[in-house]
């Protein structure tokens, strides 16, 4: 059977400007990646690096002191609250990222899709900090494994050998950190092998103790410490989940592999964790874990095999972050957020940010020669924490406003991403409540920095349907907000009334493409003759799309024509506040009226308004008069349920079937079909309308793409070779489709529009851009 798609010749009046045309080229450049050399998988650009970063130095030193302190039970209870704290957050990162077309840069690139530059930049530029000063501290901790082992080898010479071999390796490419981290990996298992020789070899022969007495730590004399004390020790070794997702400008899918490679990550770890705290507890009494921190060397099969996944464990965190610092510094400087910027974000013919790494090896040279960062390491760990409650807050937000665009192929419930944010702004607190309200100082010092700078985002955010959420008193602020606004489409209809009969026999229709969001303003056209009758019936059709969750409005205006009357309403609406983007016409087989909507059509691309023109059903007769009977809303829903569902047709692009930052002319008409398809809950029928046999291979790419960019899921995909293909039920013996959805250009050819109406046989909808909509978004 064929499959589908749709797209025509440009439709607007108005040219982009240069300001517009600059952003589009920007998001080209984002989305392309250009200059990126190699891109990574699942298991080498995320899975890795996370699993590596957990399975860090408290695994290794501290783990046997939070079992000695708080019992078997205790300490379960201690990493399973911090892994859910930090899944919250890993299962937001995985929707948010399933959503959008994440650039470079992780976190930053995922909260300045959603918040703007400003918020993006305000938490990027101390996460960035905060990464490279966690380069010195990892080295600091490998220094110590190494001196354990080699106490006669001075410190700020292992440093700075340290130092070196990193900065040479992240230098060189992520390729080469990614293949030393594969010998890292193997250590480490190495590590957890001798671990597991010693289980079976009867170590674990010691009597458990479930809940302990928290003593303390020999550095206080075992004075005492509280669960919450306990729990702020071991948290940090939750976090590291962003290793991976600080990769996403060089993996070959993010929005597969940073999910998948993250979650997966967390759950090994987690795994190792539990299983690790057990046999330590049945391995080592209360005095040995409490007082002795390398307790795993001295109770592993091959205690040598445990220091060599010590030293692993630092030097591969400090090899993830000093690789993943510089591309957050260098999405920054792509933005322009920073002072030289320029010089920041060039990177070499390969596609490393060579610049940006030289600037944070130098940052980390001069961390290293202050010889001690334990002061200011609690305040590392806030910005960290700042991020992964802001990556929640996105979503929650995104969540909540409920706007078409927020449509991630992995949806989470809203108590998940309000349960992260909770818990990363309670461990915040938990872990050092000073150091939290200076991070968050920081944070909002930055924004109001950045506020100033007036940036200008080569992407669409959340910000103006936001503010439009609040009140009208933030108005002046929606419009202020610099960038396209394609992510806070919604379906707002300005629908023309002469009679309010034939406006509720599509009533089904108008709700179900403003449901739950958008907006009906119904515009009563009247001479003379049917003033009482509008505005007597119309009240009551605008209540009842209220009762049925649409915010509706209604109003009548009198001129002598119909395009006047329409004309006059578009001028006295155009400066309303929650103005309308898409004008709904209604089309006979009386040509009478074909000069007057040629004339609207025009109107709408002046004023920058979608045009729908809908046909319905014609008769086996063929003749579509004004009275004809319409679908009422309850046989749309009976036909839309029924095997047929929703047909959307997409004609060959204008630039061939080449997926681009866009779907050219056919973004409202796929919006509104994937509307239909949600609010119906029916399937989705995709069909390429091609030429020749010749473009098949390249439209069925075409249509996957965009199904897959634009979080369509389960649409059915198939071409047509000619127009007759396009009523596909009658070869496959199915049933119609409910509504046929095609895309259309300006000038509008009503004689095309109603042959082919009559070829699909099922009623009709066509729908002209108003160049402010964008299905991938």
């Amino acid at each position: 059977m064929p499959e589908a798609t749709d797209q025509e010749t440009d439709g607007t009046v108005e040219t982009p400007t240069s300001a517009e045309r600059e952003v589009r080229e920007a998001v080209e450049e984002t989305i392309t990646h250009k200059g990126a050399a190699k891109k990574f998988g699942t298991f080498s650009g995320v899975f890795t690096p996370t699993l590596l970063t957990i399975l860090g130095v408290i695994m290794y030193l501290r783990e046997g002191w939070v079992v000695g302190n708080a019992g078997l039970a205790g300490a379960w209870l201690i990493i399973l609250l911090s892994f859910a704290i930090t899944s919250c957050t890993a299962l937001s990162l995985a929707s948010v990222v399933t959503n959008i077309r994440i650039g470079s840069g992780g976190a930053f690139s995922i909260i300045s899709q959603s918040l703007g530059l400003e918020m993006g930049g305000s938490i990027g530029i101390p996460l960035y900090i905060s990464q490279a000063l966690a380069v010195a501290m990892y080295i600091f901790g490998f220094r110590a494994g190494w001196t354990y082992i080699f106490p006669d080898h001075p410190a700020i010479v292992v440093d700075f050998a340290a130092f070196a071999i990193l900065f040479g390796i992240g230098y060189v490419s992520a390729g080469l950190a990614f293949k030393v981290q594969y010998v890292i990996l193997a250590i480490i298992i190495g590590s957890l092998v001798s671990v597991g020789w010693a289980a079976y070899g009867g170590s674990m022969s010691e009597s458990i103790q479930w809940w302990g007495n928290f003593p303390g730590s020999p550095e206080t004399g075992f004075a005492g410490i509280g669960f919450w004390a306990v729990f702020a020790v071991f948290f940090p070794a939750s976090t590291g989940i962003m290793a991976g997702a600080n990769m996403s400008g060089e993996l070959a899918n993010p929005r597969k592999s940073i999910p998948l490679g993250t979650l997966s990550a967390i759950a090994l770890s987690l795994l190792v964790y539990l299983v690790l705290a057990f046999w330590l507890a049945s391995s080592a009494t209360v005095d040995e874990l409490t007082g002795n921190y390398t307790v795993m060397v001295d109770k592993a099969a091959w205690g040598p095999a445990v220091l060599g996944g010590l030293l692993g464990a630092t030097f591969s965190s400090a090899l993830s972050s000093i690789v993943g610092a510089p591309r957050i510094l260098q999405a920054l400087a792509e933005h322009n957020i920073l002072p030289g910027s320029s010089w920041f974000a060039k990177k070499s013919a390969t596609g490393e940010p060579r610049n940006a790494m030289i600037a944070t090896g130098a940052l980390v040279l001069a961390a290293l020669l202050l010889r001690n960062l334990n002061a200011i390491a609690p305040l590392i760990t806030m910005f960290f924490l700042v991020t992964y409650a802001m990556i929640n807050v996105v979503v929650l937000l995104e969540q909540s406003l409920k706007l078409v665009s927020f449509r991630p192929l992995l949806r989470i419930p809203r108590a998940v991403s309000l349960a992260g944010a909770f818990g990363c702004v309670f461990a915040m607190f938990i872990v050092n409540p000073t150091f939290s309200l200076v991070a968050v100082a920081v944070v909002l010092a930055l924004h109001t920095y950045l506020m100033r700078k007036h940036l200008k985002a080569p992407f669409g955010d959340v910000r103006s349907g936001l503010l439009a959420a609040m009140a009208e008193w933030a108005a002046k602020k929606m419009e202020s907000v610099t960038g396209p606004r394609q992510k806070t489409w919604k379906a707002n209809m300005l629908v023309p009334v002469e009679n309010s009969a034939q406006a509720a026999k599509v009533y089904g229709l108008l709700r179900n493409i403003a449901y739950p969001k958008g907006f009906v303003r119904l515009l009563g056209l009247t001479g003379q003759r049917n003033y009482e009758e509008l505005t007597e019936h119309l009240p009551a059709l605008a209540d009842r799309l209220q009762d049925d969750s649409v915010f509706a409005t209604w109003t009548v205006v009198r001129a002598a024509t119909f395009s006047e009357n329409v004309a006059a309403g578009l001028e006295a609406l155009g400066g309303a506040f929650f103005r309308s983007n898409m004008i709904f016409l209604r089309l006979s087989d009386n040509t009478q009226r074909d000069a007057e909507f040629e004339r609207l059509v025009g109107d709408a691309q002046t004023y920058r308004l979608g045009a729908l023109i809908y046909l319905g059903a014609a008769p086996e007769t063929g003749e579509r008069p004004d009275d004809a009977e319409e679908p009422t809303e309850d046989a749309l829903r009976t036909t839309a349920s029924r095997e047929g569902g929703v047909h959307l047709v997409i004609d060959t692009p204008e630039d061939g079937w080449r997926i681009g930052t866009d779907l050219g002319h056919a973004d409202l008409a796929t919006l509104l079909a994937y509307k239909l398809k949600t609010n119906w809950k029916t399937r989705l029928t995709i069909t390429a309308r091609i030429q020749n046999a010749d473009e098949r291979k390249d439209a069925l790419d075409y249509l996957r793409a965009a199904v897959e960019l634009a979080r369509i899921p389960n649409a059915m995909l198939r071409l047509a070779e000619s127009e007759e293909e396009l009523d596909y039920s009658v070869a496959a013996g199915e049933e119609p489709p409910a509504i046929t959805i095609f895309s259309m250009v300006a000038p509008a050819e009503f004689d095309t529009l109603r042959t082919r109406g009559k070829r699909v046989r099922t009623p009709c909808l066509f729908a002209m851009d108003s160049d402010r909509e964008n299905a991938l978004v």
